[in-house]
């Protein structure tokens, strides 16, 4: 048995939006094409990402960082309350075999360090973009996408290298 791509989708928690709606859009798509969506279960763009999911008929997963399950945002269909607070973004990024990042704030580049340490692709759709000096120029396994089906397309594709 094969099971589904798993796709984390990051982004901030506060409200954004032009950031929620593009999350919202990414979730729908996710679902529409099998893949069961991973996020940090709160609100603003997990949340967003979450509803466009739960709207096509997708599996959630909320990873949150408190120890109630019920903190989860109400689209989320499995919740894992780990108790850990920002520690959980690892969880969060692990659990995915891409992630997309939507906007996002300082835990979210936390989290695309995570990601890229683990080896998952990381898509940036208007979200970070890091670079560093030798081999890290140009933020190596870091993609941008333009719009929400290229970033769905290239997150797919960066899955397929971990499954």
């Amino acid at each position: 048995m094969t099971r589904p791509a798993q796709i984390s989708v990051i982004g901030k928690g506060t409200p954004d939006p032009e950031a929620e709606e593009l999350a919202r859009d990414v979730g729908e798509r996710l679902a529409r094409v099998g893949a069961v969506v991973v996020c940090g279960g709160l609100g603003g763009v997990m949340e967003a990402a979450s509803r466009g999911a739960a709207s096509a008929g997708g599996t959630v997963i909320g990873i949150v960082p408190t120890t109630e399950t019920a903190d989860a945002n109400p689209y989320c269909t499995h919740v894992v309350a780990t108790g850990v607070g920002h520690a959980r973004n690892l969880a969060v990024v692990s659990s995915g075999d891409a992630v997309i990042a939507v906007g996002g704030e300082w835990g979210t580049l936390s989290e695309i360090a995570f990601a890229r340490a683990l080896g998952r692709t990381v898509v940036a759709l208007q979200s970070w973009t890091v670079s560093g000096p030798g081999a890290m120029e140009a933020g190596p396994g870091i993609e941008v996408a333009s719009e929400p089906q290229v970033a769905i397309d290239l997150a797919l594709r960066g899955a397929e290298q971990v499954r």
